[in-house]
């Protein structure tokens, strides 16, 4: 099974409507997390986080934010940063330009209610990385689209926990934007990968900074 777990340069400079890295001029990484939050996982990775004085975007499902405002709100006053990832996962490629934008202000919505004081601009993850020429155009007037440098694949079960840190510290480099996931479904790769990824490049003198 083919992975790409570092975005092709060539993808950065075909599509460059889309924020794939942050130029840094030091060790400054930026770590990102979809789908949550949820109280099976996200809480974990809170404290993963708070041990390496790291912090983080979490790009939110708007229906877990009304699920577990708790949870967002943890977030938030921990110093990380919520985003938007749609208000129920929809994939881009398939859905219709209209519902997609009101699935998207509906997420808003609820990100602003929880953060009225929220920093500009506002920030969009599609749902596996899936979005359209129409539904792009239409987002970017208000929204910054972040796209990821680095891939860990977390969610993929039959990747070992090991190769996933293996291959997110390989292609990991300054300004770099790592994806993991705290969902059900990554929670096996993502445990053993994250601590391990906070511990390799904290040592190395790099921080996790928010988008």
């Amino acid at each position: 099974m083919l992975r790409l777990y570092k975005t092709p340069a060539l993808l950065r400079r075909l599509l460059p409507g889309y924020t794939w890295l942050r130029e840094e001029q030091g060790k400054v990484l930026y770590l990102t997390f979809d789908d949550g939050p949820i109280p099976e996982v996200t809480p974990w990775v809170l404290e993963q986080l708070a041990k390496y004085q790291a912090k983080a975007t979490f790009f939110a499902v708007g229906d877990n934010l009304v699920k577990h405002p708790g949870i967002a709100k943890q977030i938030l006053g921990e110093g990380h940063r919520l985003a938007n990832h749609t208000h129920n996962h929809l994939r881009g490629w398939e859905t219709p330009l209209e519902y997609y934008l009101e699935n998207v202000q509906q997420c808003q919505r609820e990100l602003e209610r929880l953060n009225p004081d929220a920093t500009q601009p506002k920030l969009f993850r599609p749902p596996y990385g899936r979005i359209t020429m129409k539904q792009a155009a239409a987002l970017r007037p208000d929204y910054e689209l972040v796209m990821w440098d680095v891939l860990t694949n977390d969610y993929d079960r039959s990747l070992s926990p090991e190769k996933c840190l293996r291959e997110a510290v390989r292609c990991t480099q300054s300004g770099s934007i790592i994806v993991f996931h705290d969902s059900l479904k990554a929670q096996r790769n993502m445990q053993y990968a994250l601590p391990r990824f906070l511990d390799h490049f904290t040592a190395q003198g790099y921080t996790f900074q928010t988008l």
